[in-house]
């Protein structure tokens, strides 16, 4: 094994934990960014490419009768090939988080539809369910077995926000694990099945499965209930007949207990197992090697690289199986940089120099690459480039537009996290919900003064129903602070009314005369 640092040469905020990495032809690509996407790449899928010691993210295009596909952390990803032996194939991604914190409940098939010296072209399609759908969740694996001719797609564990029903407001962003039910979904008709095995009691979720023909096996995974990391070894075993599918599962022996740990092929019957923890705050530094002969596997501890002190010494760490043996490991940067949110990163081969050539990958893999959830990151934070220097060898792919972040308009002020006012006590570490529609972010509501800003409607002491109410009606909203200017230019000052003298009537005499008088000046100027 070789560990190969990675120097940052600009801001790489948009890596953070729970990101993907997808390969296509040998060409790496990143999925799972930090924010919205934007303008720049409105897709959010990144090309890693290494070329004169640098590695740039390129952004990727999506075909124009692809649907939208989220940036999302944390989903089970895995490939789907017509058959065991298939060249060509496309991932599959289920679930995983938004970067408004909700959780996905919908699956997408992404392929390579057209490739170029300049660009690559992907086109992603989302997939309706029926029957017995999985809840919306993160932290699981969804794997494709292959039985009989026939193959099925087989998704477990993960964990999903708290029901509505019991939810309290101490606890209600909190998190549970989902029932450990296994469940089938046949991509041709969309149709899921879920099932019940009493070997497995407790749900899981960061845990490690891998797929070969009819088998897959399960390894580690954290469970919430218990706060324990499984030692189990699950096998479970799909036949695919004409009738109805039969799911079994067994427990074997050599388990190992770690969650988080992420999975690489270094060849068409061995991968490593690298990473993860055997606590909360206790990172698991031992590599293991796994060999599936025959219906078999075989879990042995094996040679782990020189680690720096750096990845010794730190609390937590992240990363993704690259494939081809590769894996992008990434441990937070010291509190005291410039930049914020910044990482260090490594790339680990895992397999020799003279093994490190193209091949095949048969077996699937599907792994939970990403560290226990550190929180809730920052609700519709900008996206920034990501590129850093690398000694590795470049992909052969020409260049192309990199994603610059100086293309964006700065969004930074549209946060939730905002202070809005001198008494804001709004906090992202503190806050919990305070009216019935919140969910995992504060209710704001826009002021029109100038040019308008945001408030806090906590802040604003504003009733529910008053919020709701300005929410549904089409009327301006003045906060606390611009309320009584609003009033002072919009109701003028009372100026004092002008009394009218009413005219006096005239006698009959006096008009009498006025008028004799007037008619022989007229008759006087008449015969002039």
């Amino acid at each position: 094994m070789s560990l190969q640092m990675v120097s940052t040469v600009s801001n790489s905020a948009l890596l953070q934990p729970g990101f993907s990495l997808l390969n296509f032809d040998g060409h790496v690509f990143f999925f799972g960014q930090k924010g919205w996407p934007k303008r720049s790449c409105p897709t959010g899928v990144f090309l890693l490419d290494i070329k004169q010691n640098e590695l740039k993210m390129k952004p990727a295009l999506f075909s124009k009768d692809s649907c939208y596909l989220p940036p999302l952390r944390y989903p089970a990803l895995c490939t789907l090939r017509s058959d065991a032996r298939s060249d060509e194939y496309q991932y599959i991604i289920h679930g995983g988080k938004t970067p408004n914190n909700d959780l996905s409940d919908k699956i997408y098939f992404m392929s390579l539809v057209s490739k170029t010296s300049k660009k690559m072209t992907f086109q992603c399609i989302e997939k309706d369910l029926c029957g017995d759908v999985p809840e919306a969740r993160y932290g699981h694996t969804i794997n494709v077995v292959h039985s009989r001719g026939k193959s099925m797609s087989v998704l477990f564990g993960g964990r999903s926000y708290t029901p509505l029903a019991q939810r309290t407001t101490e606890k209600w962003n909190s998190v549970v694990d989902c029932l450990p039910s296994v469940f089938l979904i046949d991509f041709e008709f969309g149709c899921c099945t879920s099932y019940i095995l009493p070997e497995l009691q407790d749900g899981l979720s960061f845990h490690v499965s891998i797929a070969r023909d009819d088998t897959i096996y399960i390894l580690g995974g954290h469970s919430l209930q218990n706060n324990t990391r499984s030692p189990n070894l699950y096998k479970l075993k799909i036949d695919l007949p004409l009738g109805s599918p039969s799911v079994t599962c067994t427990i074997l022996p050599g388990g190992v207990s770690v969650s988080s740990a992420i999975v690489t092929q270094i060849s068409d019957t061995e991968f490593v197992l690298v990473g993860g923890y055997h606590s909360d705050n206790q990172k698991r530094l031992v590599c293991n090697s796994i060999v599936l002969e025959d219906s078999k596997i075989e879990i042995v501890e094996s040679a782990s690289p020189e680690w720096t002190p750096d990845i010794k010494h730190c609390r937590m760490w992240f990363g993704c199986d690259m494939g081809k043996g590769s894996v992008l490991l990434g441990i937070p940067g010291a509190s005291k940089q410039l930049i914020p949110d910044a990482n260090y990163f490594y790339i680990l081969k895992c397999k020799g120099a003279e093994e490190d050539k193209e091949e095949e990958l048969i077996t699937q893999i599907c792994s939970q690459t990403s560290s226990e959830d550190p929180g809730d990151s920052t609700p519709f934070e900008d996206s920034e480039e990501f590129c850093f220097s690398a000694e590795a060898n470049s992909f052969d792919i020409d260049d192309a537009d990199t994603y610059n972040e100086d293309d964006e308009e700065d969004e930074s002020e549209t946060g939730y996290w905002i202070t809005c006012c001198s008494s804001c006590n709004v906090d992202i570490n503190t806050w919990v919900p305070f009216y019935s529609t919140e969910l995992n972010k504060p209710a704001m509501i826009l002021c029109s003064s100038g040019a308008g800003h945001w408030v806090h409607a906590q802040c604003m002491d504003l009733s529910e129903t008053m919020l709701l109410r300005l929410s549904e009606a089409n009327v301006k909203y003045f906060c606390n602070k611009h309320v009584d200017l609003h009033k002072g230019l919009q109701t003028p000052q009372k100026q004092p009314t002008l009394k009218k003298q009413p005219m006096k009537p005239l006698r009959r005499k006096k008009t009498m005369k006025l008028l004799t008088s007037t008619k022989k000046s007229f008759l006087r100027r008449l015969f002039e």
